[in-house]
């Protein structure tokens, strides 16, 4: 059997600095809970109380971006025979009440935030505006960005690539329902392989599902490192904007 290359291993990685300002995208679906649509709210404050803990005190700044997958999907939308930019919009507003809910959320837990939406809806929230983003996180505040990058066949992966390139971001953190990256879906094929850690380039050249090609491109020219760990797991969060814990590290 031939030796596991070193950016491939199966055990955690060893700790590394904590991230001081970081972006975390996590899937609409997240949201849903074990429902098959819109938003579980408890699992929503469940995720919201992390980021919360995450954020509280100052030492790291957050912000994030919310897929709308449990409300609409533009590619699902565009296959059923909708013309795709309207499809597309249609999921850009599935973002916004997303991002409207995990407000909500966090402000619960007695953190400030703001939402930030790419297609103006000043009654609700805030149009995006890359300066006030950053002053907002520099007052404590969690920025949510909604709304994609506010034009069609752009997936939410490439908002958070933009998103976490604009803010001068350490790091996008990418909450799934596993605990990092892997060869294949570990629910379907239980001799999948976990990697450790991985370059952006081993990324694009084996087709592996974490993000869409143009978010990892545009990740690796701005060298910021894409960081996978379970949303799911309690305290995953914080381990890892420590430099610790479950996940899998892609940079070059």
């Amino acid at each position: 059997m031939s030796a596991m290359p070193a950016s491939e291993t199966a055990t955690g990685s060893a700790p590394q600095r904590p991230f001081k300002r970081a972006l975390l995208k996590i899937s609409g679906e997240a949201l849903m809970g074990e429902a098959g649509f819109g938003i579980d709210m408890t699992v929503c404050g469940r995720i919201a109380g992390e980021v919360a803990d995450a954020a509280r005190g100052g030492a790291q700044q957050m912000c994030l971006v919310i897929g709308g997958g449990n409300i609409f999907r533009g590619l699902s939308g565009a296959a059923s025979g909708m013309e795709r930019a309207s499809a597309d919009y249609m999921g850009m507003l599935a973002t916004v009440m997303n991002a409207l809910a995990m407000s909500n959320a966090i402000e619960q837990h007695g953190v400030e935030t703001r939402v930030l939406s790419a297609i103006p809806m000043m009654t609700v929230c805030e149009p995006y505006i890359r300066r006030r983003a950053m002053r907002h996180m520099e007052k404590g505040r969690i920025v949510i960005f909604a709304a994609g990058t506010g034009n069609p066949f752009f997936t939410t992966d490439t908002a958070a690539a933009l998103r976490a390139a604009e803010m001068g971001c350490d790091a996008l953190l990418k909450g799934t329902g596993v605990d990092g990256v892997y060869s294949a879906d570990p629910k379907k094929d239980p001799s999948a392989q976990r990697y450790d850690r991985l370059t952006y380039h081993e990324v694009l050249a084996r087709d592996l599902k974490v993000m869409d090609a143009s978010a990892v491109s545009l990740m690796r020219e701005n060298n910021i490192p894409i960081v996978v760990f379970s949303i799911k797991a309690r305290g995953a969060l914080g381990d890892v904007l420590a430099g610790r814990g479950v996940r899998t590290i892609i940079e070059d």
